[in-house]
């Protein structure tokens, strides 16, 4: 029997990188997940790969009523809410003195009040004794350059996360925050785009101590981690999986 044998988790964000290979940990582990994403043809071909243990109900976690209609599929479950992997975001390369207005309502709509509606919706559901992760960002205190929008989002995230801990904890719901670093994702490529994503990896992996740039599935580890019971004495925290770029 895996650690999350009859739990029922949501994964935000879980058609690609992160967010699947966390949704195809938690499964292994015996979860039934609920994937959303707002790609409706790459999110159906991720549940499709986990089989009976996936959900998927496509929607962007920025539209309340998309957030609603994933909760009320896993009200209908009748089994509550066991683990909330709060994953999706968005990011842009935007340098202070070229950052634009639309970037920055964009990335805190969806990081910030999007990750702040997903939970909020999510507490009628919250089982005794649930997990609550939210994906920040080693971005959030390195002052990296040129991420400083997406950065702020992710401290955001980070205190939201420590004040959320405080107001669940008599409830015997747990949250924490996992903060990746340089991890190698479609969604850098996708902010970098083009040609520049080898050197921007290139120059990402170099930064990192051990010498390489991290995969998804170490950081779905953490998560699960974070997510079971064998975490139980672990609240409010930021776990670093960055391959040591915070800790050197």
């Amino acid at each position: 029997m895996g650690t999350l044998s009859g739990k029922t988790a949501v994964v935000t964000g879980a058609a690609t990188g992160i967010g699947l290979a966390t949704a195809e940990r938690l499964a292994a582990e015996g979860a039934h997940v609920f994937l959303t994403g707002r790609r409706e043809d790459v999110l159906a071909a991720a549940a499709s790969g986990l089989g009976p243990a996936a959900t998927a109900v496509r929607g962007d976690i920025a539209d309340p009523a998309d957030l609603d209609r994933l909760y009320s599929a896993v009200r209908a479950r009748g089994r509550g809410l066991d683990v909330l992997f709060a994953n999706a975001g968005v990011g842009a390369f935007a340098p202070l003195a070229e950052a634009t207005e639309e970037q920055f309502d964009h990335i805190f709509r969806t990081n910030v009040r999007g990750t702040w509606l997903t939970v909020q919706k999510a507490v009628p559901l919250l089982n005794e004794g649930a997990a609550v992760i939210l994906n920040a960002s080693t971005r959030a205190v390195d002052g990296w350059p040129d991420f400083g929008v997406y950065a702020a989002s992710k401290a955001a995230i980070l205190s939201m996360a420590r004040t959320w801990a405080n107001e669940l904890k008599g409830r015997g719901v747990r949250v924490n925050a996992v903060s990746p670093g340089s991890i190698d994702t479609p969604g850098v490529d996708t902010v970098v785009g083009g040609g520049d994503a080898t050197a921007v990896k290139a120059e990402f992996a170099a930064a990192v101590p051990i010498g390489r740039l991290g995969r998804p599935e170490e950081v779905a580890a953490a998560v699960s981690f974070l997510a079971s019971a064998d975490s139980s004495f672990i609240v409010g925290t930021n776990l670093f999986v960055d391959g040591g770029e915070k800790q050197f």
